[in-house]
């Protein structure tokens, strides 16, 4: 596949070189706009960080998160509410909204047309704060901050460009953020850890550098219909871990801390659930031994589960959804959200 990275690298330089000597225009908007998203194909933690600064953001500002709405099954700009469907606005989009109600979520695959409609619509024309979520390579919008996410499990210095690896774009890519996140970190690093890495990025001066990991909530049950509606894992419980993200190693080990007794099944991204998915999942839970026995997925997942109505009532009482948030090491949450704030600050309205 390598001869078909380089013809494809080849075109995304061309392309970033026409960006960068003015050829093709970039729009800047009269608000502050940050863009999260990174140079490989998925499984960053995008959404996690997103809601992020949403819950640091919102307590003053107006926050509206711009996104494509991966495989929704409409087009064209759409504002969410309460009563959206996920397929009409993507399951992450979906998830946001119902996560964070009063922050204004919308779908656009064209960024620079979705930033004019978020700033002309009576509802939404006192927005303070844009959060592009996944925008990295969509350059017709110039964000006014840039955070690259990369993951500790497959940094993009160690990958290769598409369809030989995962690249988007080349390595050098890495130039046009300002604040560069290694995401899914193990909760106990080694200082030794965090030199490599540093090294292996070779960041510019100009760059901040955060390491993140994943902070979990509590278990709750996926449908309401069932008794109860929290959960602990405990070092005898038997897990099926249903997955449809793309990086699912990390929460795979942490689970693993409590307990021995996990199946992993994993699906593509944003997988949709069909019939023969469905049977596998039954048979896997079938399968598993113990008293105790859950199905845990994530919250991204659960938004496709909630549309199945296959499910046999036994597995549907025991689905559970793991809450996800981000949780900054070596204590520098602080450190980023100054950087955050202060960029709000300076460049609002």
């Amino acid at each position: 596949m390598r001869p078909l990275s380089w013809l494809y690298g080849c075109g995304v330089k061309l392309r970033n070189l026409l960006f960068d000597c003015g050829i093709l225009k970039q729009t800047s908007f009269p608000l502050p706009v940050i863009c999260i998203g990174n140079i490989t194909v998925g499984g960053t933690g995008k959404t996690p960080h997103t809601e992020f600064l949403l819950r640091l953001l919102q307590t003053d500002k107006r926050v509206a998160v711009l996104s494509r709405g991966y495989k929704r099954k409409s087009r064209g700009f759409r504002l969410a509410d309460l009563k959206t469907s996920m397929l009409e606005v993507g399951d992450e989009p979906w998830q946001m909204k119902h996560k964070f109600p009063e922050a204004i979520v919308a779908v656009d695959a064209d960024r620079r047309h979705g930033i004019n409609q978020l700033l002309t619509r009576e509802e939404t024309r006192d927005t303070d704060v844009i959060l592009l979520d996944d925008a990295y390579q969509h350059r017709y919008v110039k964000a006014g901050l840039n955070i690259l996410l990369t993951d500790y499990h497959r940094l993009f210095t160690d990958d290769e460009l598409l369809p030989a690896g995962r690249l988007r774009e080349p390595v050098a890519a890495k130039e046009r953020a300002n604040i560069v996140v290694v995401t899914k970190c193990p909760a106990e690093m080694k200082p030794m850890d965090y030199r490599v890495i540093q090294e292996a990025l070779n960041l510019k001066p100009y760059q901040d550098l955060f390491f993140s990991t994943f902070r979990y909530g509590p278990l709750h049950r996926l449908f309401s219909e069932t008794p109860g509606q929290t959960e602990e894992l405990t070092p005898d419980t038997h897990v099926l871990l249903l997955t449809g993200i793309a990086s699912p190693q990390q929460m795979l080990m942490d689970l693993r801390s409590i307990t021995r007794h996990i199946t992993p099944l994993s699906f593509a991204d944003h997988h949709q659930f069909e019939a023969h998915d469905i049977q596998r999942i039954e048979e896997a839970f079938t399968a598993l031994q113990g008293s105790k026995r859950f199905i845990i997925t994530t919250e991204k997942d659960a938004t496709r589960l909630m549309l199945v109505n296959e499910l046999s009532p036994i597995v549907r009482r025991h689905i559970y959804v793991l809450p996800v948030e981000v949780a900054f090491l070596r204590n520098e949450g602080p450190d980023f959200e100054r950087l955050i704030r202060e960029y709000v600050q300076h460049h609002r309205r």
